[in-house]
């Protein structure tokens, strides 16, 4: 029996407890990941399928992962920030989808339960996720109310002590699985109709009158191991099941949005060092021309960046850990976690992008990690809002505090923002520019872009200084301010061209060839 077996053999799952020191906690995790997924299972085959071998999540679980998560007087570990982020980095090394599991039932059920849920409720929830391995998710998104959430049409009304929630929601992750979710709705008023605030309530999935109905399972492209699909809601909850907001309920979901947004790079920062492990290792190995693929400069280059987007990462992760707590409410912050959670998912998918063109071949097929890296992590751009819409937000938000300031300059309100004081420095000649008029709405996509790159160096640069790896700091330092400058040429480039209306069949290149 070798040293691993041997750890194993004395700390199984079953006996941790929220006493276990997290270092040991975090290497029993990675050794149930490491067995689950390689030994018992083929990660590769495992990943083509729709769902989990029920045995794969169970065992996964017995870990209880989630209990991390959970504050310590309900009895988890606490959700101590670092602790839950390592978890979640640990998990996403392995599998994405697996990450984003961890990642709805922290973000998008624990923490919002856990900060405005009512004392009543919270016990008995989070007994059950310790006690009994439950999991828990949201529910949101409408078919015909995707991105403009205000206007959903799910609605509740109170009787007796009980709130009665209707609608319909798709795209939930872990639909038909979670065994709690949390619901959205607008109270509807017999004569005034639907209200402009959003209220929230945890429904049971498991009590009477709280089953929540699948009308139809989606086949989502990518993310296999997750089940989403179109849920109808006709359920009847506890008045104590709703969240107290400490204001508004749209102020409640800014602040759970934004702080889930802020937690992206968890999701990311395993997955990111695992693509550029396995590039290191392909390009290490493979030869082209009698030399290893790693002596060429462009795959060099594509390595580079691939470490940039692991410096970037791990500079976020700290940041979050800083920042995103449940104590510091982040209704306010959007400006900040749509720029991490819209920079960190386009870096994932250039890195993913650059090692399947490393690999080559072979990486274009679902059951290699190159291929199906690439189809997972695709979606992280789209949910939780599009990134065209953040970055589009971003600028609107960063216009509006120059207008507040009466600032026009870029490089002078930036050289003065605490997200970017540092870094806007070390572009001055890049953005010193006004901004006189509102731009386009392609426009705004673009400066934002470029302003969420700019926050990236600077928390880039607050990393260096204390003390991580200087290499790598300097070549992400270097491999941002080149982005940036080519975002900055696009965005000066006035391009205005819209699509035209055909009233006929669009022209054939075929009537223009010579005779």
């Amino acid at each position: 029996m070798n040293s691993q077996d041997q750890h194993q053999s004395h700390t199984r799952p079953e006996q941790l407890d929220s006493s276990t020191p997290f270092p040991l906690l975090l290497q029993t995790f990675e050794s149930c990941l490491e067995n689950v997924f390689h030994r018992r299972e083929d990660m590769d085959q495992l990943s083509t399928q729709r769902g989990l071998p029920p045995y794969v999540l169970r065992e996964i679980m017995a870990c209880n992962p989630l209990a991390t998560f959970i504050p310590a007087k309900y009895g988890g570990r606490g959700g101590n920030l670092e602790e839950g982020i390592a978890m979640v980095e640990a998990a996403s090394y392995e599998s994405l989808a697996l990450a984003l599991i961890f990642g709805i039932n922290w973000a998008l059920f624990i923490q919002p339960v856990a900060k405005y849920g009512q004392q009543e409720v919270k016990q008995s929830v989070f007994d059950d996720f310790v006690r009994n391995r439950k999991m828990g998710g949201l529910m949101i998104t409408e078919p015909d109310y995707g991105t403009d959430a205000l206007h959903m049409q799910s609605s509740w009304t109170e009787q007796d002590g009980r709130c009665h929630i209707k609608g319909t929601k798709h795209w939930a992750g872990l639909t038909g699985w979670a065994d709690y979710w949390l619901l959205t709705a607008r109270h509807l008023n017999p004569s005034k109709g639907l209200s402009r605030d959003i209220d929230f309530f945890i429904s049971d999935a498991n009590a009477p009158g709280q089953r929540i109905v699948v009308e139809e399972k989606f086949n989502n492209l990518g993310l296999y191991m997750i089940p989403y699909g179109r849920n109808r809601i006709d359920v009847s909850v506890p008045s104590g099941h709703r969240l107290v907001p400490q204001s508004t309920g749209i102020k409640m979901m800014l602040d759970l949005l934004h702080r889930s947004r802020m937690q992206f790079p968890a999701m990311a920062m395993g997955f990111v060092r695992r693509i550029l492990d396995e590039a290191t290792s392909h390009c290490r190995d493979r030869l082209v021309g009698g030399r290893s693929l790693s002596s060429y400069d462009q795959a060099q280059s594509r390595l580079a960046k691939i470490q940039s987007a692991f410096t970037i990462c791990s500079a976020m992760c700290v940041n979050t850990v800083e920042r995103a707590g449940l104590e510091n409410n982040l209704a306010a912050s959007g400006l900040e976690a749509n720029a991490i959670k819209a920079c960190i998912t386009d870096l994932k998918q250039d890195a993913s992008e650059s090692l399947l063109q490393l690999v080559g071949a072979k990486g274009y097929r679902l059951d290699h990690f190159a291929g199906r890296s690439t189809v997972d992590c695709r979606p992280f751009q789209i949910f939780e809002g599009s990134n065209d819409i953040l970055y589009i937000q971003i600028s609107e938000a960063l216009l509006k505090l120059m207008k507040v300031a009466g600032e026009n300059n870029l490089h002078s309100y930036l050289s003065h923002f605490f997200l970017t004081r540092q870094a806007a420095d070390r572009l001055r000649q890049l953005i010193d520019f006004d901004i006189i008029s509102v731009p386009s709405q392609r426009k705004l996509m673009e400066l934002g872009r470029i302003v969420s790159r700019i926050i990236a160096l600077e928390l880039v640069i607050k990393l260096g200084q204390r003390g991580f790896d200087k290499n790598l700091i300097d070549c992400c330092e270097t491999d941002l301010q080149q982005s940036i400058a080519s975002m900055l040429t696009d965005f000066s480039y006035l391009n205005s061209c819209k699509p035209i209306d055909f009233d006929y069949e669009h022209p054939s290149w075929r009537d223009f060839l010579n005779p």
